[in-house]
């Protein structure tokens, strides 16, 4: 990761200080590809090779322990008073920034395992409960603490203690039995036993044992992490249906804004054609519908400089969203821990010239005269919601001593990919686009004074367009949004990424259909103020799915305490607020190719 970030660093002072021409190409080119290289290094790198000689040391990582209704509540495993092994040298360490931002604690147990070697059941250490261990132990069989480790990446969990015994009676598991597979000279299953339940009391000594039995197993090493997958859960028929539903309506919703358009327009234009032929006759006073606001349509929105860069910004989100679902399918990132986040970070980075080219090109075109203040808040403004978001979830953590807090050093990491990544590939998108595509060559000319907008009637009126324009673009995911929240919120891995592209495109199409029939609409009523309401119109989608998220946490969950409830609903915010600025862009860039479409086909005086 560091020489990776040295030579991100390199090239983006190189892009800062050289000139704007061919070395701003050859610059970027290299930074993109530094940054796509390094994100796939960083996201596919291991422990170790996978493959072990006879009596090679395995290593068992100890990540972290908490309640089983709060997954996200998590704490390093050894916060609560267990012992490790007498065995203190580890071979093997690794943690990316994927796994320090995700909260992955790992701790070496100090238990010896050898490759395909059995190990009888053996004390490796004890503990005598005083009343404050006591205590630990108590509150964490009271909630159910669960507790996961690792084994050459393969994940393992269990449980600390039942409390099943009675009324102020609880219990620790005190053996663990590993069962351990392996095909040829690799692992490829792992399974544990807890074992000898023992009654917490105040002055009692808990003896900790383990023992380990190796077994061959017919399972390839490329297919070890299936038993971990959930068919019968995302494969169900119902998650098949929704998908089905939601590809009819996309058909329908094709189908019949085109046949209303199509026919709607026809009739426009043959109006309009007749009244051109004749001039004289024509009373203005009868003259009514989207033509008479040629002259203001094409007129820059209010806070130009806000609206392009959010424009960039969800051109960017959309295109991270498709590289790292493309990613998953093609690279089973679920394997590997923290390979989403880690691929989503560097993808974001590489992608940030997407942000400057629709960002700058789109200022440039409403005539933004301040184009490095706007290159400088397309670089900054999701990084800094996310930030800030972040910056106090952690603090929740780190009142709680959770692992979910964000050590400095990963704020360090993160900060210097957004200064020597994000910012100058954001300026050489901005220059890109401002040369590109900065020209207005609007179909038609701006009148110097803006026409007054007539009255109209109330569900006309922008509000209410933007109030109910989500509304069918969240009823074609939000049974995917169901099973997106469990693989996040519970014990689920997601892993059906080919739904996941699918309904993304289903998206994107429902949102270009309904905001193009509401830009239709309003601007029939002469209503020129189209650009705001187009993009938080389909932004709006991103309104239900948060107020889905109340009703998941309150009716599918059993979360409970501060912490969970803030990490959730804070992060739910978050990935709200990016989904709307994403499904806003592309609501706007649709409505506007179909807005320059129709009013360059009508002949405008």
């Amino acid at each position: 990761a560091s020489s990776f970030l040295d030579g991100c660093s390199f090239g983006s002072s190189s892009v800062v200080i050289g000139g704007l021409g061919d070395t701003i190409m050859l610059l970027a080119g290299r930074i993109f590809s530094l940054c796509i290289v390094g994100g796939f290094l960083l996201v596919s790198g291991d422990e170790h090779e996978h493959t072990y000689k006879e009596s090679e040391e395995v290593v068992l990582w100890m990540n972290t322990v908490g309640p089983y209704h709060n997954r996200q509540e998590t704490y390093r495993y050894f916060t609560l008073p267990f012992c490790k092994g007498k065995k203190t040298t580890i071979d093997h360490y690794h943690e990316n920034l994927g796994e320090s931002l995700q909260g992955v604690e790992l701790d070496f147990s100090g238990l010896e395992i050898k490759f395909n070697e059995d190990k009888p059941q053996e004390k490796y250490c004890e503990v005598t409960l005083d009343e404050e261990k006591y205590n630990a132990f108590v509150y964490a069989v009271k909630n159910h603490y669960w507790y996961q480790m690792f084994i050459d990446d393969l994940p393992i969990w269990g449980i600390v203690g039942d409390d099943s015994g009675g009324k102020d009676e609880y219990h620790i598991w005190t053996h663990k039995k590993f069962d351990l597979g392996f095909n040829g000279d690799q692992i490829v299953d792992v399974n544990l036993t807890s074992e000898s339940k023992t009654k917490l009391e105040i002055g009692a000594t808990l003896s900790f044992t383990y023992q380990v039995k190796w077994h061959k197993s017919s399972v390839k090493f490329a297919k070890r992490y299936e038993k971990y997958l959930d068919p019968n859960f995302f494969q169900h028929r119902i998650h098949w249906f929704s998908i089905f539903n939601s590809f009819m309506m996309v058909i329908f919703l094709v189908g019949l804004v085109s046949m209303i358009l199509m026919r709607t327009l026809r009739k426009d234009y043959a109006r309009y054609s007749k009244e051109d032929l004749d001039d004289m006759n024509r009373d203005l006073g009868d003259e009514y519908g989207w033509k008479q606001v040629h002259g203001d349509v094409f007129r820059p929105p209010a806070y130009t400089m806000l609206f392009a860069t959010l424009i960039g910004t969800g051109a960017q989100l959309a295109s991270v969203a498709m590289c790292v679902t493309l990613l998953a399918i093609l690279g089973n990132l679920y394997t590997e821990r923290g390979s989403i986040l880690g691929a989503t970070i560097f993808v974001y980075a590489a992608t940030s010239s997407v942000s400057g080219f629709f960002g700058g090109s789109y200022y440039s075109k409403f005539g933004g005269k301040e184009w490095i203040k706007q290159m400088v808040f397309s670089a900054a403004t999701f990084p800094s919601i996310v930030c800030g978001f972040t910056f106090l979830i952690n603090f929740v953590a780190m009142y709680y001593h959770a692992s979910r807090a964000i050590p400095f050093t990963s704020m360090l990491a993160v900060f210097a990919i957004c200064l020597f990544v994000i910012l100058p590939l954001t300026l050489v998108g901005t220059v890109i686009g401002r040369n590109l595509r900065g020209q207005g060559n609007f179909p038609c000319r701006v009148n110097t004074v803006p026409r007054p907008i007539p009255e109209k009637k109330w569900f006309m009126e922008p509000a209410i367009i933007v109030l109910f324009g989500g509304i069918l673009p969240f009823g074609s995911i939000f049974i995917e949004m169901y099973f997106i929240f469990t693989s996040f919120w519970a014990y689920k891995i997601y892993y059906v990424y080919g739904f996941m592209l699918l309904v993304f495109l289903i998206l994107m199409v429902v949102i270009v259909c309904v905001t193009i029939v509401c830009t239709y609409f309003l601007l029939n009523a002469e209503d020129y103020r189209w650009q705001w309401t187009s993009f938080l119109a389909a932004a709006s989608t991103a309104a239900y799915v948060y107020m889905y998220s109340f009703y998941y946490f309150f009716f599918k969950t059993k979360m409970y305490g501060f912490f969970q409830t803030s990490f959730y609903f804070g992060n739910m915010l978050v990935f709200s607020i990016g989904f709307g600025i994403m499904c806003g862009t592309v609501g706007f860039l649709g409505t506007n190719t179909f807005v320059r479409k129709i009013y360059s086909t009508v002949k405008i005086d």
